[in-house]
């Protein structure tokens, strides 16, 4: 039997159960309106020791959390077009991209302050600034591997996804007691709230056009993942090429979904493509993402997120407020 069939051999256990812990996760998301990626993560974490007793399963856990997320991170680039950039307008793209690297920074300066590792700081703040889950995934994949670098995933994905819960329901409260225009609003939902399902509800909740704009608002959001992405690749390999005690193999390369991501969003960019594509493509992303985030739960260990306490969950609520205080400025004085 030759190695690709073994390989294929081992990885089909795995990721077959990935598979259907996803699609559970999705079902549970449709019927009770609550967020597939958390659930996906709680049905993952309640059958982990599928790999954690060195099952068969495990190879293919390992295969799903890490080629199946890339692959779902390349096709988010089918959801993005340059032209966003364009019809949202310069000042207020400037503010996200100002918004976005404000928020990174601040989280890597909570994680110092707070006795956190800085690449969990970049994390958090990476995930809270763009697309909350799918940022945290994507940005995960070129961190440098550390000892506690799954758990550290885990975390950010379920405080992100319960913080862009809680802000899907209090935000359009805010926007009604403020009196915002639905352009406004759409700006701040955008703007503001970490994960795109959520940002589609909380936006439409308030009007059509409010809804509108919000999804066009967080596109315009998702759409910086990759400029932040190769910052963040860029400043990891001049630490670890300056450190003394550098190791070559922890220094982050160019990946592969980066140059997949970046010809999608070119190639919608620049060619019509037929919206069955778009559409296509972007349901699939996210089925991989949610099936990749149920096997990520797999491979957690509860022990270990208990012991991180609540220094974290303190450290991604401040940088949520930050995010969220800036837009409003934004918006009232500028």
């Amino acid at each position: 039997m030759s190695n690709i069939a073994v390989c294929c051999k081992n990885i089909w256990p795995g990721l077959g159960i990935a598979t259907i812990t996803g699609m559970a996760a999705l079902f549970l998301s449709e019927h009770y309106n609550a967020p597939a990626m958390l659930f996906a993560l709680l049905l993952g974490m309640a059958v982990s020791f599928l790999y954690q007793n060195n099952t068969s399963c495990a190879f293919g856990i390992e295969f799903t959390a890490s080629t199946v997320l890339r692959a779902g991170v390349v096709l988010l680039g089918l959801r993005i077009a340059l032209g966003d950039l364009a019809v949202l307008g310069w000042k207020t793209a400037i503010m996200l991209a100002g918004a976005i690297f404000t928020t990174i920074v601040l989280g890597v300066g909570l994680a110092r302050l707070l006795g956190l590792q800085k690449r969990f700081g970049a994390l958090t703040g990476g995930s809270v600034a763009i697309c909350g889950a799918s940022a945290a995934l994507a940005i995960s994949t070129i961190l440098p591997k550390g000892e506690n670098h799954e758990r550290d995933t885990l975390l950010t994905v379920i405080v992100v996804t319960a913080m862009s819960t809680i802000a899907m329901v209090l935000y359009p409260i805010i926007v009604g007691q403020v009196s915002m225009t639905d352009i406004e609003a759409g700006i701040f939902l955008g703007g503001t709230i970490h994960d795109v399902a959520q940002v589609v509800g909380a936006g439409y909740s308030v009007s059509e056009n409010a809804g509108d704009m919000a999804t066009l608002t967080k596109l315009v959001r998702v759409a910086m993942l990759m400029p932040v992405i190769l910052i963040i690749m860029l400043v990891c390999k001049r630490f670890y090429t300056s450190s003394a005690h550098a190791d070559s193999s922890e220094v982050p390369k160019v990946p592969l979904f980066l140059i997949g991501f970046i010809v999608l969003m070119l190639l919608n960019s620049f060619v019509v493509l037929p919206e069955i594509v778009i559409e296509t493509g972007t349901q699939i992303s996210r089925f991989f993402l949610v099936v990749s985030i149920s096997a990520i739960g797999m491979k957690s260990n509860l022990g270990k997120l208990a012991e991180v306490g609540v220094l974290p969950i303190v450290m991604i609520l401040m940088e949520t407020l930050w995010i969220a205080l800036l837009i409003l400025g934004y918006l009232y004085f500028v």
